[in-house]
């Protein structure tokens, strides 16, 4: 007769068991993404006010959108707004194929009293992808990034600088 030894399961490993897992279970639950941002909290850093006229706020933001390598794209000095991307890089991703991105960027110009210019830029990562069986996908993302917007407007202020001291 041929007997198995089967090992007994105890309480204590049954435990451990138990606690490994909610252990990975709360960690799961942790890896949540954040809370997407408020249209206040995005106008806190996208916008800012500079004491220039409405004319040079808006030259201002076209040479630095052409100094960071932007396409204008279109601009409207009545209406304020601006348009421009960035320049596409293209990589080739196994399995997918190529994977195309840049970024759009917009501006709104607007006066807000004598001497005073409210600017709001937005950016938004686009990526394409495409394989050669025909398969195309197109994905936007905001840049939330206050970095990316501080970084410009410091670019803006000092185009406002010069222009302002040329004339």
């Amino acid at each position: 007769m041929n007997s198995r030894i089967v090992p007994a399961v105890s309480n204590c490993n049954l435990r451990g068991l138990a606690i490994i897992s909610l252990v990975f279970v709360m960690l799961a639950g942790c890896a949540t993404a954040p809370p997407p941002k408020t249209s206040l909290q995005l106008q806190a850093f996208q916008s800012r006010e500079f004491e220039t006229t409405l004319k040079i706020g808006f030259a201002s933001v076209m040479s630095v959108f052409q100094d960071l390598g932007y396409s204008i794209e279109g601009a409207d000095f009545d209406t304020g707004f601006i348009t421009a991307h960035s320049p596409t890089q293209q990589t080739f991703v196994p399995f997918v194929g190529q994977k195309m991105t840049h970024v759009n960027a917009t501006a709104f110009v607007e006066p807000m009293g004598q001497n005073r210019t409210k600017i709001r830029l937005t950016y938004v990562l686009v990526a394409q992808t495409s394989s050669g069986y025909g398969m195309k996908g197109e994905k936007e993302i905001a840049i939330e990034e206050p970095e990316k917007y501080q970084e410009s407007f410091e670019k803006i202020q000092k185009a406002i600088f010069v222009r302002e001291n040329i004339e």
